[in-house]
């Protein structure tokens, strides 16, 4: 009997419907890594690499633009006005009680009007942004343009790089196999592997590394990932029971279910909030002379920046925690379900219970995200390096947490069809 995970992957193209999807998701990544090739004009390319060169937070940012930055191509800012646009409009539905309405009410129509906010939002920060980099980069000699002209003309290409992404994102995730934007960021780490793989193989036969050393690396990597997807999949059951309830002839009720409480809440959302402060003063030292001394402080490698980091990821780890999940919230629904978590007291004790579990795994999944993060500025070695973003830091995150729901996607598609899934 040969039933091979092999075997039900390839039951996705014997349906004419996925095999469509799959197709064209790989079509529309293939459009976005062609983009990534064609430079914006007046580029100083060796001024560009010796800054990315540097261990700077462009590296961070050049991971979600999938190797644009450091091309600076039409799609030098990836999505990453898009993703800073979600964000801000879900922070907003917590704080304004109108967007609340929308999010929670008006059902499918009021997520269309939040989709259009952030679309809107994404247009007016990827202008700001795309000037923001293109004057900083003229001030340092990489843009060799000379002008405002010339610096409206770099901002509105790559405004427009970034909204065309935005566009192929929401056409995959509608047509395709989904997660578009996510899947953008996926193929553009992806993409960094066969690159590092051949620049690997040019240093091992020069006798420029060791192949054991290499060997070992790589052990430790897939190590990473197999606690990256514990830790992603990790879930703490709070058992709840529910009352008995006669309404009429039936019976409802009586049986025992739980409340998934997940680790890693926040995924790399709190990766991204502590690098856009760390960010902030170097960007403002380009503008404010006074600023550069400070900046030069917190230089990426250095002890305190590394601390800080660190501090401000579990911070960030807490405070997406209190935006998204509402203790209170879940108890009232609990109670006015007729159920209730064995020993707890409904009402106030329940939702102290919960918020007390809540805050103990936080702390797991913080201080795992913050270790996680920091780790690639112990390794040194240039040899290695290009390895680190696939296989440690946001990276890592990224392709795990998009993987795993991509099978998941794909799996319940298989399953609607009568077909197996993957999973077993």
């Amino acid at each position: 009997m040969v039933d091979s995970s092999a075997t039900r992957f390839f039951n996705i193209f014997r349906i004419p419907e996925l095999r469509n999807k799959i197709l064209f998701t790989l079509l529309m990544i293939a459009i976005y890594r062609i983009g990534i090739f064609i430079p914006v004009p007046g580029v100083n390319m060796k001024s560009l690499e010796a800054l990315m060169g540097q261990g700077t937070l462009l590296n961070m940012f050049d991971l979600f633009a999938g190797g644009g930055l450091r091309s600076f191509s039409i799609f030098a800012m990836g999505v990453i006005p898009y993703i800073n646009a979600s964000i801000i409009i879900q922070l907003l539905t917590v704080v304004i009680p109108a967007l609340e309405r929308l999010a929670k009410e008006e059902g499918e129509v009021g997520r269309r009007k939040i989709t259009q906010y952030t679309r809107y939002l994404t247009v007016v920060l990827a202008f700001v942004e795309a000037f923001g980099m293109s004057t900083w980069l003229r001030n340092l000699g990489v843009l060799e343009g000379i002008g405002t002209f010339y610096l409206l003309n770099v901002s509105v290409t790559l405004t427009a790089g970034s909204l065309f992404l935005m566009w192929i994102g929401e056409i995959i995730t509608e047509y395709g196999a989904g997660n578009g934007v996510s899947l953008i960021i996926f193929s553009g780490i992806i993409a960094r592997i066969p690159s590092a793989v051949f620049q690997s193989g040019r240093l091992i036969s020069v006798g420029q590394m060791n192949p054991f050393f290499l060997i070992f690396f790589l052990i430790i990597g897939v190590g990473v990932f197999v606690a990256v997807i514990y830790m992603q999949e990790a879930q703490r059951k709070i058992p709840i029971q529910y009352a008995r309830r006669v309404v009429g002839r039936r019976v409802y009720g009586g049986q025992s279910s739980y409340l998934p409480l997940r680790v890693n809440q926040g995924g790399v959302l709190p990766i991204i909030f502590a690098s856009s402060v760390l960010l902030f003063p170097s960007t403002l030292s380009q503008f404010l002379p006074n600023m550069k001394r400070f900046a030069d402080i917190l230089s990426p490698g250095s002890l305190l920046y590394i601390s800080l980091y660190a501090l401000l990821i579990i911070f960030f780890t807490y405070f997406y925690s209190s935006i998204v999940f509402n203790p209170d919230e879940i108890s009232d629904n609990i109670k006015k379900y007729g159920g209730f978590i064995p020993g707890i007291r409904p009402g106030r004790y329940t939702s102290e219970y919960i918020s007390e579990i809540n805050t103990r795994i936080n702390f797991i999944g913080a201080i795992f995200l913050a270790i996680l993060a920091v780790a690639p500025s112990f390794i040194r070695s240039s040899q290695i390096t290009a390895f680190t973003s696939v296989f440690f830091g946001t990276g890592v995150l990224i392709v795990v947490g998009v993987a795993i729901e991509t099978v998941r996607q794909l799996e319940a598609q298989l399953i609607m069809r009568h077909y197996e899934g993957f999973l077993k």
